[in-house]
């Protein structure tokens, strides 16, 4: 499985019609999508699809015609990610109505087309479960966690200082057994 870490974007033009998809990350779909259509009001379709993993590593999926003629769009769409394997990601078509209509099998070529042109603009990453874990260690070892961190890829998502240091930090499974093992001397609790 793979997953985008950056928004792409391409156009198609079919008869006239602008067909302009926006792959990004399932983290940001929302805000993208309130972004095109803040900037394309008179776009006449928003054509959205996406899959994304759950809390229990189920992959839950969406999609939505927005006005276009039922399984004419959004399914096409959400078929080619399903094709590709892709996880994490959504698409947003922005379609501009051109005046010629496409019919059900020209929007299906349409919007399959344009989801797939915005796909091999893309780079993608490899997927690999990640996983959280909070660490105490001695304030005179941070320098030393910092650097390991930095050299196992390991993402630094809180540090703590009270009475004592802890680090709240994430990474896929086999960097994180990496680090815990090499760090595992100044580790006070895990």
């Amino acid at each position: 499985m793979k997953y985008v870490k950056y928004i792409s974007t391409n156009t198609l033009e079919v008869k006239q019609s602008k067909f302009i998809a926006w792959l990004t990350p399932y983290d940001t779909y929302k805000i993208t999508l309130e972004k095109l259509k803040i900037q394309h009001p008179k776009a006449r379709h928003f054509v959205t699809a996406y899959r994304y993993l759950n809390e229990f590593e189920q992959i839950v999926e969406h999609l939505s015609d927005d006005g276009e003629p039922k399984g004419t769009s959004g399914k096409p769409s959400l078929m080619v990610l399903q094709g590709q394997e892709l996880i994490n990601t959504a698409v947003i078509i922005v379609r501009y109505f051109g005046g010629t209509k496409l019919g059900t099998g020209g929007l299906v070529r349409a919007y399959s087309d344009a989801v797939n042109l915005v796909l091999n603009k893309a780079s993608f990453e490899e997927y690999k479960k990640e996983k959280e874990v909070s660490i105490e260690i001695e304030y005179s070892d941070i320098r030393f966690i910092d650097y390991e961190c930095k050299a196992f890829n390991i993402s630094i998502l809180e540090k703590f200082f009270e009475n004592k240091t802890i680090y709240k930090i994430k990474a896929d499974e086999e960097s994180m057994g990496k680090f815990l093992e090499k760090v595992q001397r100044v580790i006070i609790t895990l």
